[in-house]
């Protein structure tokens, strides 16, 4: 992409503007020369008569003409006649060059006759169309001459930071305004303190840590937290995007670079925040064809910079990235980023945190319990909480209430989860089996031991989904045991097994598409990755990451063909199991499936605990499945 100058430069380009101003100039030297300057002839209110010369002559003769007034200057006479009205204007008759023979005859017929030449303004109006035109002349070159001169200053300052720099950053943040993140901010809070207060640290020794990395998935607060520390420290602060150092032209990332801490030597002690650093700091030798491209020399002055011969004390860097994977191995060492911060997503009480922060300018009925949002949000960003309560004053806005209620928060959370609301189904066959298969989901997640409980059942359709099935984890989750994981199949599996039963396998439909996804990631993991299966304690793929192309483009399956076949039958082992168990629980089941079908279709949707009160009639439920917790965990 070329830069906005250069753009600029190339639709008024300097030879143009000359070419044209010398056309406009050589066009009006022709036009001057092909009309000569004549003056203009001011037109009489009134229509003047014309005469010829042998008229003139010959009205002369008969004694018709009192007075004749000749302009040499125009070549005109201008006749009167006898009886002719004092208001008619004087006739007009064209002159030669030489009236020798008229002003004989006017003087032997004893016609008064006066010469009255007009004033010539001629070479007046020359001058003044001359000079104006050296003007024109002269204002096109200037012009030429300036834009010249700007291109010029903006080639020199091509290689220029483009970082804004505060002499004392206003972000209107503090370390208060930033919840549920609170190890990251203990963690920035010390750098705080380093700049304000450094007599503290260096009177035992301790130096300035140099650099920061935020790392974290997006919309959990990373750049809010660098905000905070620029509204906090109240020294200079510079902020740039790692995209604005990487430009097509050699050598101007370099420089850039090489500005960006010159200006901040300058003003040591200063923080400098480059934000989604990953954009220049991508590890070396991931080209094709060599790694002498810009990006590497970019990079490679960013680390001499931050850590290099001659050093850079009183600067400290802050980054931050959501793909650490990929940044290279000498940008990550002690002595450059000397930390690494690890901004998740928040807890249930970091939620609350969160929530409270985000409420603060909104109005919100007192019936509305943060506490149950929290609960309801597992697995909710900071920036998803923000969403959140914005979608549900939208939501209240839209209705002409005057504060925001739980309707309103459990409508956002289903539309900010899975989108927004679809037209209800009519009664039909298609209804009845969406239900079937909606039903199947809950009451296998409901029987399966260790499974989290159902917090509704609805036929309603949202986003891509005709139909859903909400679950409640009632703690927060960390290690999943393998009966979870079994449960979490079976469920995954209730929707396809209620139809093969209820309709036969000829009528089984589309609609389990998203649930296989999930069952097939979950048995292949539990075999390559967590030993849970007769292959024994292998690890045999890793985490799945995006390909980076220069590592990971000539990986190879860490295990042979034979090992893969062995994969793949542990894998159907597995989901046939889980498949049978849902299949047994829903035909031991059938008389409750078929009662809260026919509730489901008429209310269109059933939450948890009326649901649970249902399957209670039943059947035996354990004593934790009757938890009122309510929070997104799966949908189908």
């Amino acid at each position: 992409m070329k830069n906005s100058w250069m753009k600029k430069s190339s639709r008024q380009h300097p030879k143009k503007n000359v070419f044209l101003t010398g056309a406009i100039t050589a066009s009006w030297l022709l036009l001057q020369s092909a009309l000569p300057g004549v003056p203009p002839v001011l037109a009489s209110s009134d229509q003047q008569e014309t005469m010829s010369y042998n008229e003139l002559l010959k009205k002369i003769d008969a004694g018709k003409v009192t007075k004749v007034d000749i302009d040499p200057t125009q070549r005109v006479a201008r006749v009167e006649l006898q009886g002719a009205d004092k208001t008619d204007s004087p006739a007009t008759v064209n002159l030669f060059e030489d009236n020798r023979e008229l002003i004989e005859k006017l003087r032997s017929k004893r016609v008064q006759f006066a010469v009255q030449p007009t004033t010539d303004n001629s070479a007046a109006l020359g001058f003044v169309i001359n000079l104006l035109l050296v003007i024109l002349l002269i204002s096109g070159l200037l012009m030429i001459v300036r834009r010249s001169a700007n291109a010029s200053n903006q080639a020199m300052n091509f290689g220029k930071s483009r970082a804004r720099f505060q002499m004392e950053a206003k972000t209107g943040i503090k370390f208060e305004d930033v919840a549920g993140i609170e190890e990251a901010k203990e963690e920035l809070q010390e750098v705080v303190t380093f700049l304000k207060q450094p007599e503290r640290f260096t009177a035992v020794g301790a130096k300035i840590p140099k650099g920061v990395l935020l790392i974290g998935p997006p919309g959990t607060g990373k750049t809010l937290l660098a905000k905070a520390i620029a509204g906090e420290a109240g020294v200079p602060f510079f902020s740039i995007s790692g995209s604005e150092f990487v430009e097509m032209f050699v050598g101007v990332g370099a420089s850039r670079v090489r500005d960006l801490f010159k200006k901040a030597k300058e003003n040591a002690p200063c923080l400098v925040f480059i934000d989604e650093i990953d954009a220049v700091g991508r590890m070396r030798g991931t080209g094709i064809g060599g790694g002498n491209d810009e990006r590497e020399q970019t990079l490679n002055q960013l680390l001499t910079e931050m850590d290099g011969f001659e050093g850079n004390s009183g600067i400290i860097i802050i980054a931050a990235t959501n793909r650490p994977d990929v940044l290279d191995a000498a940008l990550l060492r002690p002595g450059r980023f000397d930390r690494q911060v690890i901004v998740d997503a928040p807890d249930m009480k970091g939620r609350l945190e969160i929530l409270k922060v985000h409420a603060r300018n909104k109005k919100v009925s007192e019936e509305v319990s943060l506490e149950t949002i929290a609960r309801r949000t597992p697995g909710f960003t900071g920036a998803d909480l923000a969403n959140l309560l914005n979608e549900a004053a939208i939501l209240t806005a839209r209705r002409r209430k005057e504060a925001i209620t739980m309707l309103e928060v459990n409508d956002a959370v289903d539309r900010v989860v899975a989108g927004m609301e679809g037209t209800p189904l009519v009664d039909s066959k298609k209804k009845r089996l969406i239900a079937y298969h909606e039903v199947g989901h809950a009451i296998v997640g409901t029987l399966m031991k260790g499974h989290d409980p159902v917090e509704k059942v609805t036929l309603i359709p949202r986003g891509q989904a005709l139909g859903l099935t909400w679950f409640t984890p009632n703690e927060e989750r960390g290690l999943i045991s393998k009966s979870q994981l079994i449960g979490m199949i079976c469920d995954a599996l209730g929707g396809r097994a209620a139809e093969e039963v209820i309709f036969g396998d000829a009528e089984i439909t589309t609609g389990a598409g998203g649930d296989l996804q999930q069952v097939s990631n979950l048995a292949r993991q539990m075999v390559t990755r967590f030993g849970m299966s007769e292959l024994g304690l292998l690890a045999l793929e890793t985490q799945s990451n995006e390909v980076f192309l220069g590592r990971d483009f000539a990986n190879r399956a860490e295990y042979s063909e034979a090992i893969a076949a062995h994969i793949d039958e542990q894998v159907r082992l597995i989901v046939s199991k889980c498949y049978d168990d849902a299949k047994g629980i829903i035909s031991e089941n059938r008389t409750l499936i078929d009662r809260l079908v026919d509730l489901l279709i008429d209310k269109e949707t059933i939450d948890g605990e009326e649901l649970r009160k249902i399957v209670s009639e039943y059947t035996q439920l354990p004593e934790s499945q009757f938890k009122q917790d309510w929070s997104v965990a799966s949908s189908s």
